[in-house]
């Protein structure tokens, strides 16, 4: 059920959530169900470990589908040419730097590695400006996916008031 807290967010506010060759569809599902709730795009990266239409990713995102914007890509690289203008944050457990401590503008794409290999740490440490972690404790390997996806959005949403500026 959306909470009444989520019809509150202006739309205005819109980011981008990235997802490179997510695996598990039940994660691009909720992660789905999160832009949705929030106004971002989702954008998924080929390959993709599932069929756009498999039933677990359209069970997790439940009845939100027409309300989400959806664009697929065939690399990270068309994604980035084609909305070079736009800042591109990497969030990986390789980064050193929190996401609690990026200034994170309206427009932004926050952009995930898949559920088992990540980013690769080369595009980690070629952009490591804009490249953020969730903090964790001990050997733990990382958060889930949709996990680490909303603290960051909402992150950036709190930043920017929840709404447009």
């Amino acid at each position: 059920m959306v909470s009444s807290s989520c019809r509150e967010i202006d739309a205005a506010s819109m980011f981008n959530i990235v997802l490179v060759a997510p695996l598990i569809p039940s994660n691009t599902g909720n992660i789905a169900r999160t832009c949705a709730c929030t106004g971002s795009v989702l954008h998924l990266v080929k390959p993709l470990g599932f069929d756009i239409s498999d039933k677990a990713l359209k069970r997790a995102g439940l009845d939100y589908w027409d309300k989400l914007e959806v664009k697929v890509w065939e690399s990270l690289e068309e994604l980035q040419h084609a909305n070079s203008n736009s800042p591109f944050f990497y969030i990986e457990t390789s980064a050193k730097k929190f996401y609690t401590e990026a200034k994170i503008p309206k427009n932004s794409f926050l952009v995930f590695g898949n559920e088992d290999k990540g980013l690769p740490l080369s595009l980690i440490e070629a952009n490591e400006k804009t490249s953020l972690k969730v903090p964790m404790v001990g050997d733990i390997r990382s958060l889930n996916l949709s996990n680490c996806a909303a603290l960051v959005l909402y992150e950036a949403l709190r930043q920017n008031n929840f709404k447009g500026n």
